[in-house]
């Protein structure tokens, strides 16, 4: 048998064995690149994790505000001079009562009144010198929507220093902005993938040329480009569902926190205002869901993204 012979039938060999024993890949799981590799992936899936259940949370809180805001509105009725402001607070309630579209008319005690204001002067401030004006609470129907315009003018005639809020414009200022926040947020998100796959491209790029002999000689006796992508796919896949897991798990832990948190603070002043805020911090199954799937993103686009790299440059070889 010839030398060339020898190294053939040894290189063929070697190619048999691989494709009989895929459990030694063409790119090692511990090396020092790969752990690098799954830490990268793990901490951009733990950001978009976070911008996902961002926007999740910023949804679900617009939502709700929106859904008090849109079942509500609220009649200010200031001090007169001249005038008593008891006598024309329980008139008004009284004359917006069976009004189509209103099912429930509660006027605000004076006490209640102050109260609203606390949060922004304090509580050691004297407030009975001060023209504190009242609220009128009025509950609303789906349906018959009340006609505003003809209310306004109605409150406008009989009370002086009465004014309606309705709320349509902030309603609509929320929606707005909560909008604008998603957008953002899944910018944020897209951004974040796409660092992903930069860091996989590098990451396979580098593998491909510390195995550079390998692969050149296993192409070269004719290991087909699907046998060789196949190897650092998998490996790769591997890495990211490592990676991927780690993040979102870390997620996922850091929305059960605050969650948690905000139970335990929520009986305090402080904690009420930050539950008017932003809710509850609770992201419920939608955002637990949109983690899970960003992980699986993340192991997915990491195998593929190795994969057409690899094809790449195999492709080159021919």
């Amino acid at each position: 048998m010839s030398s060339n012979d020898a190294i053939e039938t040894s290189v063929g060999m070697t190619v048999e064995r691989r494709n009989r024993a895929p459990e030694a890949p063409l790119v090692p799981a511990a090396s020092i690149a790969g752990r690098a590799l799954i830490t990268v992936v793990a901490i951009m899936t733990f950001l978009a994790s976070l911008a996902a259940g961002g926007a999740v949370l910023i949804s679900q809180t617009s939502r709700d505000w929106r859904s008090t805001v849109s079942h509500e509105a609220t009649i200010q009725v200031r001090p007169v001079p001249g005038r008593d402001i008891d006598a024309d607070v329980d008139a008004l309630a009284r004359a917006v009562r069976g009004t189509p579209g209103i099912s429930d008319v509660r006027p605000m005690s004076k006490h209640e009144s102050e109260l609203l204001l606390e949060p922004w002067l304090g509580q050691d401030v004297n407030l009975d010198e001060l023209p504190v004006p009242r609220m009128i609470v009025l509950k609303l129907d789906a349906s018959p929507r009340v006609d505003f315009a003809h209310l306004k003018e109605r409150i406008a005639r009989s009370t002086p220093g009465a004014i309606l809020d309705d709320h349509r414009l902030w309603s609509e200022r929320l929606a707005n902005m909560a909008n604008v926040l998603v957008v953002i947020a899944i910018l944020l998100l897209a951004l974040i993938v796409t660092a992903l796959g930069l860091a996989v491209s590098f990451a396979t790029h580098g593998a491909m040329a510390g195995n550079r002999e390998i692969i050149e000689v296993l192409h070269f006796v004719g290991a087909s480009d699907a046998f060789i992508a196949s190897q650092f796919q998998r490996r790769f896949l591997r890495l990211g569902l490592r990676g991927g897991v780690a993040g979102a798990a870390g997620a996922a832990l850091l929305f059960l926190a605050a969650g948690a948190l905000s139970r335990w603070i929520a009986a305090t002043p402080s904690g009420e205002q930050l539950e008017a805020l932003f809710g509850s911090f609770s992201i419920g199954w939608m955002g637990y869901s949109a983690i899970a799937l960003i992980a699986a993103i993340s192991a997915g686009l990491s195998g593929q993204t190795s994969r057409i790299i690899v094809f790449r440059r195999l492709r080159r070889l021919t």
